[in-house]
């Protein structure tokens, strides 16, 4: 599919609706960066690693068979010298490349790949990302527990792996460049156990030098990587604990370089009306959707009525007021860039009234009580309280539940841990620049598993069916046919309603003035919010 990406002003158009956060880019190297965090990281294991913090940090550590041109969301091998795809689309072979090493001096073979992909669709890993993986023959007998190894995954000699799907999936390569696909050192992970996501060990660009729990992260340089060219930096140094409006005034002083939690809601306007400040800012939109989901599974949400009384109970204009205008109401999954999205769909209109009445056929004219789940940095408690007195305007009573993100995710991802979220902050923004990817780990099947990232906890087989069914549509020329597809699903998902789509955000990024200039920065459309491995500033010693 990312041949589709290669040409015309539609291709333009969609990397700059593609846009995460920015990364920092140029030719020279050495020096150090300071990024600083409110919350501390739960994990650096790619099998577990999933909110957007950590993503970026894993990406930094570890390396998979496939990568993405920097700053570009084109396809290139990464621990894959070269790849074959067989005519039916269901083989890929994949070539190694020589002397790649982990951060422990073991030189890489393809062992350690198939280790790897066992183990992230092993169900005792509790990955999230498990499901992205389940187009490989095998994954259903791992899955249910009936084995530990993917029969589609075989090792063909040191330097060769060879990976059989059991169904044609056009996005199988791009998969291959997610973290969860990231290949970790088996002897490490069983020296660590469950603390691997504390003690972890890769193949990529840095390597963990320092990890101080709620203080300070420090990633330094690992002169073995396999790329000549990377990285730039001598240092990546991560501090913890900072409040997002400390963190600005840092930035603007130049003792920090880039606030990790981007810049405060409340102080947004006071940065971008003041001229010197915006010329520190890069902005960019993003394949971004932030939802509420409602638990399926649980009473009275696993009533569709209520579940669409609530779509209708929302205020999205007034939320997006909330955040200064830095986003646009959402109607459906997808946001307005991504291929797939259907223009003319106009899902549930705001109306109090029609909500009530839903809301009293389904048998609950008097409402009830339920709990909303939030993250507890600005501007998430005060979206969650505007989601609060939207809910109780149709007799729905909710108490917040303002956690640290990592605490939202845990009970998210626990069949009876939350029956609302409110996602922001952990918005879905696309790991790759394709309509399936918003379906799979958070509306699918296989994503509603203890751990999972599908809090909503919807499962629709016949809905499971249509998507890969659209995703065995591997010919470029086709591709309008299958978006049209993906289109379709998920208007259908909007009459289940297991979510309340909000807002699709865009992304604005402070860097320090000592960053100061367009040609230090680039907008990255793979949705890494930070892509370290390339980050580089010539002025920073």
């Amino acid at each position: 599919m990312m041949t589709l990406l290669k040409s015309g002003a539609a291709v333009a158009a969609l990397l700059a609706g593609l846009a995460a956060v920015p990364s920092l880019a140029q030719e020279a190297a050495g020096g150090s960066i300071t990024v600083t965090y409110k919350d501390d990281v739960a994990t650096l294991d790619p099998a577990i690693g999933y909110d957007w913090q950590n993503f970026s940090m894993i990406k930094a550590l570890f390396d998979g068979l496939m990568d993405y041109e920097p700053g570009t969301a084109t396809l290139r091998p990464g621990l894959a010298e070269s790849y074959t795809i067989s005519p039916d689309g269901t083989v890929f072979t994949f070539k190694l490349r020589d002397g790649v090493k982990f951060h422990n001096g073991r030189v890489m073979t393809a062992d350690d790949v198939k280790y790897s992909l066992d183990r992230v669709t092993n169900p005792k890993t509790q990955s999230p990302g498990a499901g992205f993986l389940g187009s490989i023959a095998g994954y259903d007998k791992v899955s249910a527990g009936e084995t530990a190894e993917l029969s589609g995954v075989k090792v063909v000699d040191p330097k060769t792996v060879e990976i059989t799907l059991s169904r044609p999936d056009a996005t199988f390569l791009q998969v291959m460049a997610l973290n969860f696909s990231f290949i970790v050192p088996k002897e490490e992970v069983e020296k660590s156990g469950a603390d691997f996501g504390r003690n972890p060990v890769g193949t990529g660009a840095f390597k963990l030098a320092e990890w101080t729990l709620g203080q300070r992260l420090v990633f330094e340089k690992n002169s073995d990587y396999y790329r000549s060219d990377a990285p730039k930096l001598d240092q990546i140094n991560f501090e913890i604990g900072q409040e997002p409006i400390v963190s600005l005034l840092r930035v603007q002083q130049g003792e920090v370089d880039v606030p990790g939690d981007g810049i405060p809601p409340a102080k947004f306007r006071e940065v971008m009306d003041n001229p010197e400040a915006k010329s520190h800012v890069v902005e960019g939109g993003q394949l971004h959707t932030g939802y509420i989901t409602m638990n399926t599974t649980l009473a009275p949400f696993d009533d569709v009525k209520v579940r669409q009384a609530v779509n209708m109970a929302i205020n999205k204009d007034r939320i997006v007021q909330i955040i200064n205008g830095r986003a646009v109401p959402a109607n459906q999954p997808l946001p307005p860039a991504m291929p797939g999205y259907v223009k003319d769909y106009q899902g549930y209109k705001y109306d109090v009234a029609a909500a009530k009445a839903l809301l009293a056929e389904a048998g609950h004219a008097d409402g009830f009580e339920t709990e909303l789940f939030v993250a507890n940095t600005d501007p998430q408690p005060r979206i969650a309280q505007a989601i609060q007195q939207d809910l109780a305007a149709i007799g729905i009573k909710a108490s917040l539940q303002s956690l640290a993100q990592a605490n939202v995710i845990a009970a998210g991802g626990s069949k009876e841990g939350a029956p609302m979220v409110w996602s922001g902050g952990m918005g879905w923004i696309a790991d790759f620049p394709d309509p399936s990817n918003f379906y799979g780990p958070i509306l699918g099947c296989a994503g509603a598993i203890e751990g999972g990232w599908n809090w909503s906890w919807y499962c629709n087989k016949d809905i499971d069916a249509r998507a890969a069914a659209a995703d065995a549509i591997v010919d470029p020329a086709k591709a309008d046919e299958r978006f049209k597809l993906w289109g379709g699903i998920y208007t259908d998902i909007m009459k289940d309603a297991p979510w309340v789509p909000v807002f699709n955000e865009q992304r604005f990024t402070l860097r320090s003035p000592r960053m100061a200039g367009d040609d230090k920065l680039y907008i990255d459309p793979v949705a890494t919010p930070m892509n370290y491995r390339y980050v580089t500033v010539n002025d920073v010693q």
